[in-house]
């Protein structure tokens, strides 16, 4: 008995590496497709007509900008930290909803670019710091990215049919809740291997990388 116990503990710490392999795999193919569309320095540019371009924009939105995607992983890693943190990372894909509706009305929010990658900033900051953070900072902070990204989401679909935008909203969250979970996955899996202290340093290696997206889109925001 206590050996069948054993194998199956020896088991399930096997398989923790390839699970972190598989979803760091995954991550980084996202992350090569949110370099090549951004290497011109701005997203591609677009407007969804049809239910079809929906489903596919809205797929590929939360990736295919850089400040966005760098964003999402980093609120993913940071809602690892707490043991609901998956509310966090609702409340982010919640938030984003509303802000594309707040988009599709005749409210306008000032500067979404320059919100986005503010957002961007603080959460490498707070990958890298070390000072325990509250969870309400950053609830607060993923409902304020949340908005101003789907806002700045939701700019390909205004004009477009019911059936398309409501197609589009569903594919953005959708993306959005895979992004973030893997994040969070990722985060969880790294918690759990504290014995190696390489793992904690290249989160903050991230975070740090993650900051420095961030200026350089406030930058160009700004110029």
């Amino acid at each position: 008995m206590f050996k069948n116990s054993r194998l199956a503990v020896d088991k399930s710490a096997n398989s923790l590496p390839s699970k972190q392999q598989d979803l760091l795999g995954a991550m980084s193919i996202l992350l090569v497709i949110t370099l090549l569309t951004s290497a011109g320095g701005s997203p591609i540019e677009h407007n969804v007509s049809t239910i079809w371009e929906g489903f596919i924009w809205g797929i590929a939105d939360p990736v295919i900008s850089l400040d966005r995607f760098t964003g999402i992983v980093a609120l993913g890693l940071l809602s690892a930290r707490f043991a609901r943190g998956n509310w966090l990372n609702i409340t982010f894909v919640l938030a984003a909803v509303c802000g594309q509706l707040i988009n599709l009305s005749p409210v306008m929010l000032p500067a979404p670019s320059i919100v986005i990658a503010t957002a961007t900033i603080v959460l490498g900051i707070m990958l890298v710091t070390l000072i325990p953070i509250h969870w309400l900072a950053i609830a607060i902070l993923s409902v304020i990215f949340g908005i101003f990204q789907g806002y700045s989401d939701a700019t390909s679909i205004i004009g477009a049919a019911i059936p398309t935008a409501i197609t589009f909203v569903i594919s953005v969250a959708f993306s959005q809740t895979v992004i973030v979970m893997s994040a969070r996955k990722i985060g969880v899996i790294f918690g759990m291997n504290e014995i190696n202290q390489i793992l904690p340093k290249i989160i903050r290696f991230v975070g740090l990388v993650f900051c420095a997206i961030g200026i350089v889109f406030l930058g160009y925001s700004i110029i």
